[in-house]
């Protein structure tokens, strides 16, 4: 088991951030400090480097951060297996999540909730990016687990199919659109209103016009926004621009008809989403048993 210390240090050299892992840890700052300067007067060397309010591992705070990603994982693989065979065996432990916003915002906190309430010794974080800083979080050791749109090459990182789902267009009820059949011609006159560079959402929907002769830099963009919320915010808000939304994301604002479904003929727009983790990793019991609950949950919801 990782000292009190250890686990004090790895936290601050995963945020880079004494402020950040007291608010995480739930220590106050100056214990961590303290904390810190035990570990570097126990090694004899600095572990980070301080400059003004933000902080970078040396040489020596690297090579301690790298050799405790690797304990951290034998551990966690030694307590799925000591649980295996002791059922009184129930440490606390930590599963740091990362998925995109509609996964994040729309289908996994019930999931979570049902998760926790059967597994009250894990303790969850999740974090809420796009899916490339999802993916990019995964391979750098920030995220444990992660649950993005589509698949990318990258050689390290195992993929399992998740759901799947449907980004639609949409607009406001007060759009003038809302009389209109559109044609995939009509996309070169309309404005549209997207999400950021980096956006699962917006990868899926470039590919989708790809498939139908359309590049997406040839078309009207007036404006992008960080964030389904924000865009589904500004479209409820504005009366001239298209959007494509994730359907879980619009549920209520389509029933309340505040936005309207749009067709547009001989475009689908679909995604599957996939839980990756780095390989090597796909055994682990409190991965696989996580992974398999969440789809078993989510299917029950439906």
């Amino acid at each position: 088991m990782l000292s009190q210390r250890h686990e004090i240090f790895f936290e601050v050299a995963r945020l880079l951030s004494f402020t950040k892992a007291s608010q995480t840890l739930f220590i106050s700052q100056s214990a961590i400090s303290k904390h810190v300067k035990a570990l570097e007067e126990y090694y004899k060397i600095g572990l980070f480097e301080r400059h003004g309010n933000s902080v970078s591992l040396t040489p020596a705070g690297q090579l301690l951060y790298q050799k405790l990603l690797v304990a951290k994982e034998l551990q966690h693989a030694l307590y799925e297996e000591f649980k295996s065979i002791s059922a009184d065996f129930l440490p606390q432990v930590r599963m740091v999540l990362g998925s995109s916003t509609t996964i994040s915002l729309y289908i996994l906190p019930p999931v979570l909730s049902a998760y926790l309430a059967q597994n009250p010794n894990v303790q969850i974080t999740l974090k809420n990016r796009n899916s490339e800083n999802i993916l990019k979080a995964l391979v750098d050791r920030e995220i444990d687990l992660g649950i993005i749109e589509g698949i990318n090459k990258v050689s390290n990182v195992s993929y399992t199919p998740f759901i799947q789902d449907e980004v639609v267009p949409v607009c406001s009820s007060k759009n003038p659109l809302r009389h209109q059949k559109l044609q995939l011609q009509d996309l070169y006159k309309i404005p549209l209103a997207l999400r950021e560079y980096g956006s699962g959402t917006l990868a899926v929907l470039e590919e989708a016009l790809l498939q139908q002769g359309i590049r997406l830099h040839d078309i009207p963009v007036k404006i992008r926004l960080g964030g389904t919320e924000a865009l589904k915010n500004f479209v409820r808000a504005d009366n001239t621009c298209l959007s494509f939304l994730p359907r879980p994301a619009v549920l209520k604002e389509l029933e309340s008809g505040e936005l309207l479904e749009m067709q547009v003929d001989q475009l689908d727009v679909r995604r599957t989403f996939y839980f990756i983790q780095r390989k090597g990793t796909e055994n682990d019991n409190l991965f696989k048993n996580f992974i398999q609950f969440t789809k078993r949950q989510y299917s029950q919801t439906e």
